[in-house]
């Protein structure tokens, strides 16, 4: 089976600059599992919620961080998961394009 969470999107703290750092900015998070259903499911909602509760309190300075910090968040909360594919973006940080990270995880 595969999940797919499009376009999660949510205010936090994320980045490296100065005002980064107290002000909140608008993130947007797009997930892709992979599992095996046997009788057992994972709970969407749960998952959607897991994304957003790491990164509002956990206040990543990088991407990068975020995105190796939910994969083992995830993995630990929802062992079902084979495959994972994340992508981060902060879609007001420049004006004129969209910023994203992306990476696959295979458990």
């Amino acid at each position: 089976m595969q999940i797919k969470i499009k376009d999660l999107e949510f205010e936090t703290i994320i980045g490296i600059l100065d005002l980064e750092r107290v002000e909140e900015q608008k993130v947007r998070i797009n997930c892709t599992i992979e599992y095996d259903y046997d009788q057992e499911f994972l709970n969407y909602a749960e998952v959607a919620a897991h994304l957003q509760k790491e990164m509002k309190e956990k206040k990543f300075e990088l991407i990068e961080e975020a995105l190796l910090s939910l994969k083992n968040s995830l993995k630990t909360e929802f062992p079902l998961i084979k495959n994972l594919t994340l992508e981060i973006s902060k879609p007001d940080i420049l004006p004129n394009c969209e910023v994203s990270l992306s990476e696959s995880f295979i458990f």
